[in-house]
């Protein structure tokens, strides 16, 4: 599979097989978390891949669903290790967006599901897991093989609706 075809077929997988997932394929997908950009390449991300199943149990209730998946991984931001624009503008949270796109873009292409969960109580992940106070937790995702087929994509603009030339 190459890129293209990672960015046209991934889609958000909300049901896994129990499988786990061989340990050279996390470390693939961490890696591609890893080499991902970041503004000043002041990688200010962490993640925390978690497996425990009493962990991800807690995970849950602080997402308010239910994820039966052999991994969760939280996605976390050191944002005072962000390049801040001269302006204020901060970057601490594009710079965790992308890493996460790179992490969850290397396990589809493994053959893995993930789905990006914005709706959780921070305060629980964080006090579940231990993170420090000055840390963001700024995404959690299931992950692990799945257990469904997901449709195509139907519902995206054409290109001439997001695209202008030269200027607006």
């Amino acid at each position: 599979m190459n890129v293209f075809d990672a960015i046209r077929t991934r889609r958000s997988i909300r049901k896994f097989s129990e499988d786990l997932v061989e340990r050279e394929k996390i470390m693939k997908i961490f890696d591609a978390a890893r080499l991902s950009p970041s503004a000043l390449n002041r990688q200010p991300w962490h993640f925390i891949l978690i497996s425990k199943q009493e962990t991800i149990d807690k995970i849950n209730y602080a997402c308010n669903q239910t994820w039966n998946v052999p991994y969760m991984v939280a996605a976390c931001v050191n944002p005072s290790l962000s390049y801040v624009r001269e302006d204020g503008e901060k970057y601490w949270k594009m710079d965790l967006a992308i890493s996460m796109h790179s992490l969850m873009l290397a396990a589809w292409e493994l053959g893995l599901g993930t789905c990006w969960v914005a709706a959780y109580n921070e305060n629980d992940v964080k006090r579940f897991l231990n993170v420090p106070d000055d840390i963001r937790v700024m995404a959690v995702t299931p992950l692990g093989y799945p257990a469904e087929k997901r449709k195509a994509i139907s519902n995206r603009k054409k290109i001439h609706e997001i695209m202008h030339y030269e200027n607006w």
